[in-house]
């Protein structure tokens, strides 16, 4: 299901939204559609988009104010990379097996672990097949995984994939890319459109330059790949 939140920050937003699903904030996905900052004649604003699939109570108690604050700890457990039950051992046994019916050697091992989501490593020769252009087909990769997760009864919790650290170093490129861009809006008075992006992706550019005040971005297109336009204040 896919529901919208507005409030005066991307924070506040989704602390509101967690509210009124009645959702712990790791339950859902959230996509930033729209920031505007405090101007003269109009107020700041945050507007996000919320992706979950799991079950939302209607009328759900608590307010934007608590949320957070009452969000189970989350621990990372980085000891142990091998399965400790019978759905990571499943998961991974059908990680593997997509990946060597593709015709690729590859094992997988458990990266890390948190509440109602687990990392997992993948280990391969052919790693930069598996990673695909942008990241694309280890998405893909990662969506299957998750659909499993759901059809072993544990679509609550997040499957994340990555290789050869490809996560931490996508992350690294698209804040400087966020930085380079905002120095071009700022210089020509304009705006850039970036390349189409999944909704982590943008929502990683909307948050980077949040604070910028003479810079807003806002997502354009259609479907899951969408792209952020980066445009100087005033200027759309």
């Amino acid at each position: 299901m896919i529901y919208e939140f507005e409030a005066k920050t991307e924070k506040e937003a989704i602390e509101t939204a967690a509210a009124e699903l009645g959702l712990e904030q790791d339950q859902f996905d959230v996509e930033i559609i729209e920031t505007q900052k405090n101007g003269l004649f109009k107020k700041g604003y945050v507007k996000i988009r919320v992706h979950t699939d799991a079950p939302v109570e209607k009328g759900a108690q608590g307010t934007a104010g608590n949320t957070a604050a009452e969000s189970p700890r989350r621990e990372s457990l980085f000891a142990d990379p091998f399965p400790k039950d019978e759905f990571e051992k499943q998961l991974i046994d059908f990680i593997s097996s997509v990946i060597r019916k593709m015709g690729y050697e590859c094992s997988a091992e458990i990266m890390f672990r948190e509440d109602r989501k687990i990392g997992i490593r993948l280990s391969s020769p052919s790693s930069s097949i598996l990673i695909g252009r942008k990241g694309k087909n280890l998405d893909a990769l990662q969506l299957l995984a998750n659909v499993y997760a759901g059809h072993l009864g544990s679509g609550d919790v997040k499957i994340v994939l990555d290789t050869e650290n490809y996560r931490i170093r996508r992350e690294e490129s698209l804040v400087r890319l966020a930085y380079t861009t905002a120095d071009k809006v700022r210089t020509s008075r304009s705006s850039v459109l970036l390349e189409p992006m999944n909704p982590f992706e943008r929502r990683l550019i909307h948050t980077t330059l949040n604070e910028i005040g003479d810079v807003e971005t806002k997502s354009e297109g259609e479907g899951l790949y969408k792209q952020v336009r980066v445009f100087y204040k005033g200027v759309r």
